[in-house]
């Protein structure tokens, strides 16, 4: 049960300070047709797997990365927790990150080109 309540908390945590300090801004940014520089989700989506961002609702994508970002960023808090030992918290949590992260954004790759929002229907 300290798991979960470990897991949710980070979740909300992590949650509300994306939305503070880089969702809300790209969302001013972009109405405010000021530099159009997108997050490092958005460039990795559409670089890796060619999102069309002509298609796609980008307050939607916004969202949707600062989930699955915070998700991440808890289930890699939850499994450190469970290792003890510097180095070794070190390595688990370097590992896991980068195993997450990229098996996140390839769920988010699937969502979007279920609903056709992928260039060329296909991804590098």
């Amino acid at each position: 049960m300290e798991e979960l309540v470990l897991i949710l908390m980070t979740f909300i945590f992590v949650l509300i300070i994306y939305e503070i300090f880089i969702i809300s801004p790209q969302k001013k940014k972009r109405q405010l047709n000021k530099e159009k520089k997108e997050i490092i989700e958005i460039r990795y989506l559409v670089a890796r797997y060619n999102l069309n961002l002509k298609k796609v609702d980008y307050n939607q994508l916004l969202q949707i990365c600062g989930i699955v970002s915070s998700i991440d960023i808890a289930l890699v808090v939850s499994l450190v927790a469970y290792v003890h030992g510097l180095l070794l918290e070190l390595l688990v949590g370097f590992g896991s990150a980068i195993v997450i992260i990229l098996l996140s954004y390839h769920l988010v790759y699937l969502f979007y080109k279920k609903k056709g929002m992928i260039k060329n229907g296909k991804h590098k």
